[in-house]
């Protein structure tokens, strides 16, 4: 995929991964609460609440911040039930999208997520008309100047991860859900930080974009992860270096 960005690429280069940290927060408090709600407030007996509170840990959220939560979603303290909602949807170009939301009215978020999918030449889609070209695994981005390639790529592969692939500015590691736990650790043993490290819904194909299409894309990310209610954004396209300059311009 040399000279070709997906979208943790384009995000590192627009400088956008790190500049909203609220933004962070909020959704973290979020699925903590849910996930607690779901599975129990014991991380050892909660894999999904353990990965999001590990998650909260690397972000630098305060320990009280990720108990309090936790303890809203155990009905411990009162606080408002948010439902998780995943939209599927297609994008300028034809692109696949799916969208993750935790919301306290669906009828605003389903409203409002419409609208900017109509604003740059998309639309929302049925139920499971896009969730086939997409498969769920585990996902972690290292970044490649604090790591040794060979050591890395060892150290996954051992400790079950798939495959590990190059995405310009950091290494992408695949594995399977039930793998993810040990080569995010593996990765971690290391003395390496992952940038990113989550459950994630992969394409299985890509649609690469050029011109107004890729424009009205990079707008269409930006606008969903800015909302307060779309937790993660999937999405199958591709798009050139050349396009993303433009885009910054």
């Amino acid at each position: 995929m040399s000279g070709h960005s997906k979208w943790h690429t384009i995000k590192h280069k627009k400088g956008a991964a790190d500049a909203k940290r609220g933004k962070v927060f909020t959704r973290l408090i979020k699925e903590l609460t849910v996930a607690a709600r779901s599975g129990g407030g014991d991380v050892d007996m909660n894999p999904r609440l353990r990965t999001i509170v590990n998650e909260a840990k690397a972000s630098n959220m305060p320990r009280e911040n990720i108990e309090r939560a936790i303890r809203r979603g155990t009905g411990e303290e009162p606080g408002v039930s948010y439902e998780e909602i995943v939209y599927e949807g297609y994008g300028p170009g034809g692109v696949a999208l799916m969208i993750q939301t935790l919301t306290d009215n669906k009828n605003r978020t389903v409203g409002e997520i419409r609208h900017m999918l109509a604003k740059y030449n998309g639309n929302l889609a049925a139920e499971n008309s896009v969730a086939w070209m997409f498969s769920r695994k585990g996902q972690i981005f290292v970044d490649k100047g604090k790591v040794d390639e060979d050591k890395l790529l060892s150290a996954a592969l051992d400790a079950g991860a798939d495959d590990m692939n190059d995405d310009e500015s950091a290494w992408e590691i695949v594995s399977a859900p039930e793998s993810f736990e040990s080569v995010r650790d593996a990765v971690k043993s290391l003395g390496v930080d992952p940038s990113s490290a989550s459950i994630a819904m992969i394409p299985q194909n890509y649609v690469k974009l050029q011109g107004k299409d890729a424009n009205h894309m990079i707008k269409l990310m930006e606008a969903l992860d800015d909302h307060d209610d779309v937790q993660n954004v999937w999405a199958n396209f591709d798009i050139e270096e050349k396009e993303i300059e433009a885009s910054l311009a």
